[in-house]
């Protein structure tokens, strides 16, 4: 009798579990079609988009959604620096001669950047201190619109590669200055770690490898304790936010992209420039 009631139970168990089969079949063949098919179709339609361009980007086989047009990219496509290093532009840097510089910098620069590099308002860059490689950089970033800003765009797009160079030289030429010791506040462990050893479980190199002069940095690499708080503030988190994009290889938006608030804080009155 045993065996006769488990196999009567089988046999009444076996139509609940088509039934069951059949059930989760259907669910699963009406979402495929519900978000690949009716969906897609029924939103790309309002959109001006066809059938089957909408099924296919519901696929993934398209790029772009299957609820809106895809808005195609006019913009020419620019390196993200066009400074290359080549024996005709060290040349230049070299042949640079900065009594040609100061002229020029009078007429366009010392309104903001001041006649020795120490700049007028802490929104704007100190140049004293920094390599001619660093300033004539930045200067044909803005010129070719690798970088951006209101005044430095048309100020550097009207000159020409040897009056950058000049420029450049003569700001390389100033003194650097006596650090202030009262404006010298000690640092938080976890920011001077930040700067000399980095943090290694997050990918993010010191800042001393680079920004330190005679770390052997890239050539372009700007010297950090010439300049300002609000400074570096901006730019850092200009480079986190991916609204600055001159960086060769995009270092530094990898870099700051990392760093909390309260590092980017950190680093920066750890490396402000209190002066005398």
């Amino acid at each position: 009798m045993t065996q006769s009631s488990d196999s009567d139970a089988h046999t009444l168990d076996r139509p609940w579990r088509t039934w069951a089969s059949i059930a989760v079949l259907a669910i699963a063949v009406g979402g495929v079609l519900l978000g690949v098919l009716i969906i897609p179709v029924v939103q790309g339609r309002s959109d001006g988009i066809d059938a089957y361009t909408a099924i296919c980007r519901a696929l993934g086989i398209l790029p772009g959604s299957p609820a809106r047009q895809q808005v195609p990219d006019r913009t020419p496509p620019t390196p993200v620096s066009r400074v290359v290093w080549t024996p005709d532009l060290l040349q230049i840097l070299a042949a640079a001669k900065p009594e040609r510089g100061f002229a020029k910098a009078q007429e366009v620069c010392v309104a903001c950047h001041g006649e020795q590099g120490v700049s007028r308002a802490p929104e704007f860059p100190n140049l004293a201190g920094q390599s001619g490689a660093a300033i004539y950089k930045q200067l044909n970033d803005y010129r070719t619109g690798s970088r951006t800003h209101p005044l430095m765009t048309d100020i550097a797009k009207a000159l020409d590669e040897a009056t950058l160079a000049d420029i450049a030289a003569y700001y390389a030429a100033q003194p650097k200055r006596n650090a202030d010791p009262a404006t010298l506040a000690e640092s938080p462990p976890a920011i001077v770690r930040l700067v000399e050893l980095g943090d290694p479980s997050r990918n993010i190199p010191p800042c001393a490898s680079c920004h330190r002069p005679g770390s052997g940095g890239p050539i372009e690499t700007p010297i950090l304790s010439e300049q300002g708080k609000e400074y570096l503030v901006l730019q850092l988190k200009m480079y986190a936010a991916g609204d600055r994009r001159n960086d060769v290889y995009g270092r530094m938006r990898a870099i700051a992209a990392k760093l909390t608030p309260t590092e980017i804080d950190g680093l920066a009155v750890y490396y402000r420039a209190g002066f005398r």
